[in-house]
This record gives structure tokens, sequence and C-alpha cells, in this order.
């Protein structure tokens, strides 16, 4: 995408502002990251481990403030026409309305109070009802639902225990049980602080004014303390295939595999990432002609990418058949193909293609935008990164593809699950 001018200032507090001009239409898309997500949370220091932290505050963040009665933040912004949500994952935690442009102060008002005074509105009632929720939430997306923990099984399988990455955002439901109040305002006040977080707007704005208004609203709320440093997330390269048996009633067997790629930041990982995205990506891609086509030994396959950037980046490898066993044979025969002659030239451009057309769709509104930047700034401290995506992905060559597929794809490297269908 073409780059966008950006009018980026630091408040007093840390706070880092990022602005983007957009006049398509009246909107503003006020988004802020605050870098902390599951692999910040406690587990088994001095026997106490608090995983879920992260998510529940994902939830307690909409439950009021000082100055905003319990119900009301959500109330305000519906009354005013925004769009609003958030979202909790290993490394950030973000908050994201967009509203008419005529009430971004709304928005940036109650941003800043629940940044500022969230811990004046916790009580026991409120976290009793979040935590109820996510304990819901848990049930509903991953313990009752067919393969929905497996994942989190991957994960487990994948690090060590205690490792930042080895428990996923949504958390224990004994740790869940285990909050207190006092957690919860240790927590707030560890990572919650101005100089841990990105604000990015976007829209039919006057830089100048935005920039004002979060002086106004958010430069009076105290620095806190400096985050702690992040524990160490690095991995110790795979040599076998670590495989669980699950034993689990689901509509059909089936195969599940992670296999760590190159930290986000570097071009190793826009290679790695083609490489998924060629070897398994969509009904174009080499698992499945081989699998569903051909050999008809799988229903569906998917692969996918979680980028990191505080520890390995994750591939997934999803096959549904009836001989997980079969599938994973297959598996290792076309990593090993894949490794052996890299990507034809149709695949390299098309896989490039995909990447771009999703960083655009990814960016092309005035919400999307304002999101990337943000997380451009909390990870990499470069807003204006995010023009360069594209390019980025479209300068790989075959041959980088082919160089991180025999590096990080290897056959007989990964962590597995083998489902063996309904009982």
């Amino acid at each position: 995408m073409a780059e966008q001018p950006l009018h980026e200032h630091t408040l007093g507090n840390g706070l880092r502002v990022v602005v983007c001009e957009d006049h398509v239409v009246p909107l503003a898309a006020v988004n802020i990251w605050y870098a902390v997500g599951s692999r910040h949370e406690q587990t088994g220091v001095d026997g106490k481990s608090r995983t879920g932290l992260a998510h529940l505050f994902e939830h307690l963040m909409f439950q009021g403030s000082a100055n905003v009665a319990e119900g009301e933040h959500a109330a305000l912004l519906e009354s005013a026409g925004a769009t609003f949500n958030a979202s909790t994952s290993f490394e950030r935690t973000n908050y994201y309305e967009t509203v008419p442009v005529s009430h971004l102060e709304l928005a940036l008002w109650l941003e800043a109070d629940r940044m500022g005074t969230l811990p004046a509105a916790l009580t026991q009632a409120n976290l009793d009802n979040q935590r109820d929720v996510v304990k819901n939430e848990r049930r509903q997306r991953y313990d009752n639902q067919p393969y929905g923990t497996a994942f989190e099984r991957l994960c487990r399988l994948t690090f060590p225990p205690g490792h930042p990455y080895a428990h996923t955002p949504i958390g224990s439901m004994e740790d869940l049980d285990a909050t207190t109040i006092e957690d919860c305002v240790e927590f707030f006040r560890t990572w919650y602080a101005p100089g841990n977080a990105v604000l990015s707007v976007v829209g039919d704005v006057d830089p100048g004014a935005v920039i004002e208004m979060a002086e106004r609203y958010f430069g009076a709320i105290p620095a806190g303390p400096a985050a702690p440093p992040a524990r160490p997330g690095g991995l110790e390269p795979l040599t076998e295939v670590r495989l669980e048996e699950v034993d689990e009633e689901v509509p059909s067997p089936a195969y599940f595999a992670m296999l760590p790629l190159p930290v986000d930041g570097g071009s190793e990982i826009e290679a790695a990432e083609l490489a998924v995205e060629i070897i398994g990506g969509g009904t174009g891609s080499r698992l499945y002609d081989r699998m569903v086509r051909r050999d008809q030994i799988a229903t569906e396959v998917w692969t996918g990418v979680t980028r990191m950037v505080g520890g390995p980046s994750l591939a997934i490898v999803e096959a549904v058949g009836p001989d997980p066993a079969k599938i994973a044979e297959v598996l290792d025969e076309e990593l090993a193909r894949f490794a052996a002659e890299g990507p034809t030239e149709d695949e390299t451009a098309r896989a490039t293609a995909q990447a771009e057309r999703g960083l655009l769709e990814r960016t092309e509104t005035v919400t999307g935008l304002a999101n990337a930047l943000s997380a451009n700034a909390t990870q990499f401290g470069d807003p204006a990164r995010t023009f360069t995506a594209a390019a980025r992905a479209a300068a790989v060559t075959a041959e980088e593809i082919k160089d991180a597929a025999r590096r990080w794809l290897a056959p007989g490297a990964r962590t597995a699950l083998s489902y063996g269908g309904a009982r």
C-alpha cells in the first residue's frame, strides 16, 4: 500500500500517539495496544500461577472506571453509533472503537478514564461476573468444541513447562478461580501504564487537534513503573515428532501439527510464511492437491502461521481424514519434496500475491489501518513499517523460500496430535 503521512508524538508519561489522516469517510478509528499478553503472565513463580489474567482484563476493562459506571462504557459508545471490541494474544492486548468523527473526544475520554482509573471500579462482583464469562467462553470455544483444545495442546507439547508460550491466552479454569482483586490490581499497575501503550487514531481528523486531545485526556495519567522485562522466549530446535494421541469424541479422525518458525521482524519469517502458504494454504496448495484431490486421504487440509516477536512464530497444519498416520506420512513426503525442489515460479507469484492481498484487506479500513499502526509501533517501534509489508513479501525469492523450508519445515521435526475419531 502507498505510504501515508504519519504524525507521531510521545506524551510526558510515555504514551506513544500515532495519527494518520484519511478523509474518505467522516469516521475516526481509535486503537490502543498494550504490550501485555499471556506470555507476561505469572506461571509457577513461588508456586503461584495466574494464567488467563491478560484475557480476563480484556473483559474487565469494559466494566467501568472512576467516572464511568458499570455498563456505561458500552452504552455510551453504542449511543454514539460506534463499533468497538478488544482482543488478547500471547504478546499484546488491544482495545478499539470506530466512531463518527464528531464523537472522537468521547472515545478518547473513555479510553483515558479506564487507563488511568480502572482499579477504582474493580469490585468482587464484577470480577466474579467476568470470570464466569471467561470460563463460559472457554467451555464454548475450547473445551466443548471438536478439536477445540488442539492449539493449546500443541503449545504444551512444543514448549517446556513454565515457558512463556506454553500456555494460551484463555488460561486455565483453576487459575481463573484463584484470581483475586489484589492479583488484578497488581497486574493492571504493572502492565497498563501509559509507557507500555500505543494510541493510534486514523480517520477524518486534524492531527494537531488529535495530539492536543491526547495530551488533554491522557497527559495527567501517572507514568507508572517501567514494565518488567519479559521472560526469554527461545526454544531449542525440535529433532523428532512429539506425538500425542488424543482420546476425544470428535466427528472424524484428524491430524494436527505445529512447527516452530523464525521470530517476526526479519526477512526469514517472510520466506517461511510464504513456504507454509505454498505447502498448505488453500485449495491450490501442494497438501490439498496431494491429500484431498489425488490420494483422497483427507477431506480438509489447512495451514496457517501465528507470528511472534518474543519467541518462535508457529506454523499449524490441520488435516481431517480417516487415517492420521497416513496423513503424517504424506506430510513428511511433501515437506521433503518441497525442501529439495523449492517452489515453482507460479507458486511463488501466487503466494506473494496472496500475501499482498491479505495485507491490503487488513488495512483497507480506518479500523484495520489503526490496528496495523499500533501493532508495528508496539512490536517494532516503527508504525510506518505498516506501509512496507507488501513490499517485504514481494521481495522474497524462490531460493529464499526453499532455504526457509529446508531449515524450518523439515520432515520429522514437529509436535503433533492424532485424533482417532467418533466412538
